[in-house]
């Protein structure tokens, strides 16, 4: 990415419930889980494997495999996202135990699911992979919900699949906590993203390597429940362009189009085109809303590419806390930093690239394709430069002198290790009146002094630089006010700080965040977990009670397991 291309809960109850033996009771205007009604289009529309052995094998000629969880010695509720729950009309179970937490563990199948796993391949780090497909996660069905919306309801965790490969469908604990606690916090941030529903403990042990070192551990199984309009990724379409499946390629694309994109009107040739673009246009809104909060997800392989232009599978992610542009949170691509924070946008047009060569066989004119490309570019340069020209409190960027000021800023970021959000945050607070102009540099500059991990951030020479792009900043946003002819600088002002704060939250799921929250667990403990959540649903709020929680990362944290860079080990 160019630096100078940038545009504008409640705790758990300790004992079951008796009043509700069969765990079915109406509460609150929504229903237990058991009586909700599935409609499962995806197994009904497209073709399935004939082959009914769960064994890992290739698998030809199909979108998915039908195949049942299987089940864990005592799933246990740990922690349930009470607004997804509300979205698909369905209660918290009444006990951490019972008939709705055995559904959502994987022991027991509902009248009218048909779980399956999906088939798909992919590019990883550049390559292609081949059949990749559900290795851990099956599909329990497609809810509907009380808007009459479709929800598809996925146990990530829940046992072996045609597409296990050599592993054993499992997760463990500190996976299934980041993916929960992950999912809710970006619907928060308002960044597209699928949703948890729940977490479950599994009563089990899952045998890890953590750090890939041949020291593989025991740790403590869970499953989570995702959920999502549908799971499908660029590598479902992927796998039967490199096969020649073109039939099953065709009803899958008609299949998408006529369930999610329907206003793009009836499969053809052409409708093809442009429900690529249409992706295309997605996922450089995505892109761009990951850049704004300083997210970075770490594995952008094709197969974790939601053809919905969601933000999909949780795996070793983090936040930008010191800015780098080279950053990565995944330790399996800390030599190539293929995956970086700077590199995601040219990453996700790589795989948009890779989409567009599966649809290709669907699309006569192929000018359409390259249409959809230049759309992502596009799309994603306007919208970062919208959020942030917001981050920055400005009306828009594109004035002279704009992108040597943003080039500026990324600079002087990764001058001294400068907490991102933090910084971001903390520009709310410089004065745009008159009193900027009687602050030395070191009393201007220490306005952010709150975002500098070291010294050298505090030192004097850093502070005089920092404080000279401070008053070429606050030039800039008078600028705007004098442009609006706005005379009353105070209104002016009140404005700016209200669209900063809407574009740069306080609180971010920092990885040791989720680290606590994990150990917590591990000891029982779900406090930790429940006030996260809480706090995570109000992220652009002060919630001064909570402003520990906003702080950067503790530099016991540094380089500790779990809250720098992680693995993919899960």
């Amino acid at each position: 990415m160019r630096q100078n291309n940038l545009k504008r809960s409640a705790a758990i109850p300790d004992n079951p419930a008796i009043a509700d033996p069969i765990g079915c009771s109406e509460r609150a205007g929504r229903h237990d889980l058991c009586e909700a009604q599935f409609d499962n289009s995806f197994v009904s529309e497209l073709p399935g494997d004939t082959v009914t052995h769960n064994v890992p094998r290739a698998v030809r000629n199909a979108c998915y495999t039908r195949v049942t969880p299987t089940p864990v010695r005592a799933p246990r509720l740990l922690a349930w996202a009470e607004p997804v729950g509300e979205l698909l009309g369905i209660s918290r179970p009444a006990s951490p135990v019972g008939p709705a937490v055995e559904v959502l563990g994987g022991n027991r199948v509902l009248p009218g699911m048909q779980p399956y796993a999906a088939r798909y391949g992919g590019h990883q780090f550049g390559q292609w992979a081949g059949q990749l497909g559900d290795g851990r996660a099956i599909t329990l069905g497609e809810i509907l919900g009380p808007d009459g919306k479709r929800w598809e309801l996925q146990l990530k965790g829940a046992g072996k699949t045609p597409y296990s490969r050599t592993a054993d469908g499992r997760a463990v604990l500190r996976s299934s906590v980041r993916e929960f606690l992950c999912s809710e916090a970006m619907h928060y941030l308002g960044v597209p993203t699928t949703r948890a529903l729940s977490l479950l403990a599994t009563g089990e042990t899952v045998v890890r390597d953590m750090f890939y070192d041949g020291n593989p551990q025991a740790e403590m199984g869970a499953i989570v429940c995702r959920v999502a309009p549908s799971f499908v990724r660029f590598g479902n379409f992927e796998i039967l362009a490199a096969h020649r499946e073109l039939d099953t390629l065709k009803r899958l694309a008609d299949y998408v189009i006529s369930r999610h994109f329907p206003e793009l009107g009836a499969p053809s040739p052409s409708t093809y085109g442009r429900w690529f673009e249409e992706i295309c246009r997605r996922t450089g809104v995505l892109v761009a809303h990951w850049m704004r909060v300083g997210f970075v997800h770490g594995v952008v392989n094709t197969d974790n590419m939601s053809i919905l232009g969601l933000t999909i599978d949780y795996g070793p992610y983090g936040w930008l806390e010191g800015f780098d542009l080279q950053w990565t949170p995944n330790t399996t691509d800390a030599q190539g930093r293929r995956y970086c924070f700077g590199n995601q946008p040219e990453i996700a047009q790589w795989n948009l690239t890779r989409l567009a060569s599966a649809l290709a066989p669907l699309i006569e004119d192929h000018a359409a394709l390259e249409n959809g490309l230049r759309v992502f570019g596009e799309t994603f340069q306007n919208a970062w430069r919208g959020v942030l020209a917001d981050k920055l409190g400005l009306v828009s960027l594109g004035q002279e002198g704009d992108d040597v000021l943003l080039s500026d800023l990324f600079d002087l970021l990764q001058q001294v290790e400068t907490d991102m959000t933090i910084f971001f945050r903390g520009l709310m607070t410089i004065p745009m009146n008159g009193t900027a102009n009687a602050m030395d540099d070191a009393a201007l500059a220490g306005l952010l002094r709150g975002a500098f991990y070291t010294e050298e951030g505090l030192a004097q020479a850093h502070l005089s630089r920092l404080a000279g792009w401070l008053r070429r900043y606050i030039a800039r946003t008078r600028m705007d006010a004098k442009a609006a002819n706005m005379e009353d600088l105070a209104k002016f002002a009140s404005a700016r700080r209200e669209r900063m704060r809407r574009a740069n939250p306080k609180y971010v799921l920092r990885n040791y965040l989720a680290q606590q929250a994990i150990e917590a667990l591990e000891q029982g403990d779900d406090l930790v977990i429940t006030r996260l959540m809480e706090v995570l649903k109000h992220p652009y709020d002060e919630q001064p009670e909570h402003e520990e929680l906003a702080g950067r990362r503790p530099e016991w944290a540094r380089n500790k397991a779990g809250c720098s860079a992680l693995s993919c080990s899960s």
